[in-house]
């Protein structure tokens, strides 16, 4: 529900006349502005971003914790026209978040608390898939692959968990699917949108103790999240 809310008022700050949009005979806002065969943009909004894990032994009830926290997008757009109803878009953006991991066994929090910072450069490659206009809105659904680079992520670093520091590998490939709605505006076309990004590859570096009692028992670390973005095109 969270983001549903943040969703509803983001339109509300940004003043969108929802309404007008939905009558039955609007005035036309933007008549060609889809038929070009590129497009550009550039989009705002919010992330969160959880942790998946896969254990190599059940932990039990000593699962690692996550605590989530709201983060940052931003970011161009270009689109690629393909047919009235497809679209290609290239979405590059710069992601921040923070995620704070909490480990069972430890009775030193500086040995049971790592923070997680992320700064993400993002690389997707998508597929936006609309349905017709009515009048001056069009819903779509979104999907495709994306790799981004973690800036933060210390895999080269020789220090691990034991010094107090946690990596992860630099590069993450990842799978995008979301919806949204196109509102034609009289200037320009904004676009609110809720994405889910979901991490295919392993992203964990595991320290050099094999036996480790925060990586040792992790067979794979993967991450998940929610973007919600304010498109302006």
């Amino acid at each position: 529900m969270k983001y549903i809310f943040l969703l509803c008022m983001g339109l509300l700050f940004l003043g969108i006349p929802v309404n007008a949009q939905f009558n039955e005979k609007p005035i036309l806002n933007l008549e060609n502005e889809d038929k070009a065969l590129l497009n550009w943009g550039y989009f705002l909004g919010f992330n969160q971003y959880d942790f998946k894990f896969n254990y190599k032994n059940d932990p039990g009830d000593t699962d690692i914790l996550v605590s989530k926290s709201i983060g940052f997008n931003v970011g161009l757009i270009g689109e690629m026209r393909i047919n009235e109803f497809l679209d290609l878009r290239f979405e590059p953006g710069l992601l921040y978040n923070a995620r704070t991991l909490g480990f069972p066994g430890f009775t030193e929090e500086s040995d049971a608390i790592r923070e997680v910072k992320s700064t993400y450069i993002n690389f997707p490659l998508l597929i936006k898939a609309s349905a017709r206009r009515f009048g001056n809105w069009k819903p779509f659904l979104i999907g495709g692959a994306s790799a981004s680079l973690n800036l933060g992520s210390n895999e080269t670093a020789l220090d691990d968990n034991s010094s107090g520091t946690f990596r992860m590998k630099k590069w993450v490939y990842n799978y995008e699917l979301g919806f949204g709605i196109d509102f034609y505006l009289e200037y320009f076309k904004f676009t609110p949108s809720i994405r889910g990004v979901f991490a295919i590859s392993d992203e964990l570096v595991p320290d050099n103790d094999p036996n480790s009692p925060w990586t040792g028992n992790i067979d794979g670390l993967r991450t998940r999240g929610f973007f919600i973005n304010f498109t302006f095109e």
